[in-house]
């Protein structure tokens, strides 16, 4: 498996070793969702020393809580702002995310591409992020994709980022003057045990995050569709604690 670009070796500390103050860090752009795996992303990218700028989108997603989640983690896990763009996908449709008329699937057992599939979320979300990312003069933009315990989605690759990330080098002012922008997927051929005991490393509250693709009203995840299958046999991987409320 080709190995996606790393965290460029720029010091952030001074002559003493300090830390510098995060308006000489470098920027990063951080794709936030609510989720587990995007919460490690963070504290990755913040372990790097990179000044992190959260993005979340509240594209429609039946799973509306993973917004107010993203706001919590990105808090808790020092982002430096956190925006959410508001992009209505329920238009289209065509996910069981995205319309209300497809029921979540309690197991992905033909293999395939799941109902759960959102066309084309991933490029949407990073071309936002990329967007966000010339404003604030940065080179970096992280997103917590997974092709490893991953639900089938095509844009989770590695070979789709590195794709991405060459069209991203074509397409903007900043690749063609020179400035190469960089996706960082730190987490693309990690187990989800991997993530899991990644992101407990680091701090990462996983009780604030939430993978579940119906949770009820007050939260609590389902425990039977395939993002909570994964999610719970993760932590027995990890043989860590599953701290999800489940129904």
């Amino acid at each position: 498996m080709a190995v996606l670009p790393t965290a460029r070796h720029t010091e952030h500390c001074d002559a003493n070793g300090r830390l510098l103050d995060k308006t000489e860090m470098t920027r990063a752009v951080v794709l936030v969702s609510g989720g587990l795996d995007s919460a490690t992303t963070l504290a990755i990218a913040r372990q790097r020393h990179f000044d992190c700028f959260a993005l979340s989108v509240d594209y429609g997603q039946r799973h509306r809580i993973e917004l107010e989640c993203a706001a919590r983690i990105s808090a808790a896990l020092g982002a430096r702002q956190h925006k959410v763009v508001k992009l209505d996908l329920t238009t289209f449709g065509g996910s069981a995310l995205t319309d209300q008329s497809i029921a979540v699937p309690t197991a992905n057992s033909s293999g395939g591409i799941p109902s759960t599939y959102v066309p084309a979320r991933n490029t949407i979300m990073l071309s936002l992020a990329l967007a966000w990312a010339e404003v604030l003069g940065s080179g970096d933009i992280f997103i917590g994709a997974n092709a490893v315990d991953y639900s089938g989605y095509p844009d989770c690759r590695p070979e789709y980022l590195q794709a991405f990330e060459a069209m991203a080098n074509l397409a903007t002012k900043a690749g063609v003057e020179g400035e190469r922008l960089h996706i960082h997927a730190p987490l693309v051929d990690f187990s989800k045990g991997k993530i899991i005991k990644a992101g407990f490393d680091l701090g990462v509250d996983f009780s604030q995050t939430v993978s579940c693709y119906q949770p009820n009203d007050k939260g609590l995840a389902c425990g039977q569709c395939d993002s909570c299958n994964i999610r719970r046999k993760g932590f027995e991987d990890a043989d860590i604690t599953d701290p999800t409320a489940y129904v």
